[in-house]
């Protein structure tokens, strides 16, 4: 299964980002060949609708899931639409939330926000 997640860093030492449209990058990581993939988020720059733009780009690279600490409601209703869950991260180590995420310690992400329209965020 390939999820997707945002980092602050290209390299699986990184941490999460807080930030999910406004990410750096995100990794597409396959839970069955271990295969990493980093992709630079050009929807960080974007004056608006940066998570909307962000979880386009993860539906078009395949990802089932998305690991991330929160996510605004645009973005939540494009990974509703496409049928990708969101679970919540716990803490900000990469490497122990995937590992959480194939042992199934995560939970959904419930918490969704309004998100920060037009403020600089997501």
């Amino acid at each position: 299964m390939k999820i997707a997640i945002p980092v602050n860093e290209d390299s699986m030492k990184t941490t999460i980002c807080v930030s999910f449209g406004r990410t750096p990058y995100f990794l597409i990581y396959d839970t069955e060949t271990k295969e990493a993939q980093f992709l630079c988020n050009h929807a960080a720059s974007s004056q608006g609708g940066a998570g909307i733009k962000a979880a386009q780009m993860i539906i078009d690279n395949y990802a089932e899931a998305l690991l991330t600490p929160r996510c605004g409601e645009n973005a939540a209703e494009v990974f509703k639409a496409a049928d990708i869950k969101i679970y919540q991260t716990k803490e900000d180590r990469l490497h122990d939330n995937i590992q959480a995420f194939e042992k199934g310690e995560l939970s959904l992400l419930n918490e969704i926000h309004p998100g920060f329209h037009n403020h600089g965020g997501n």
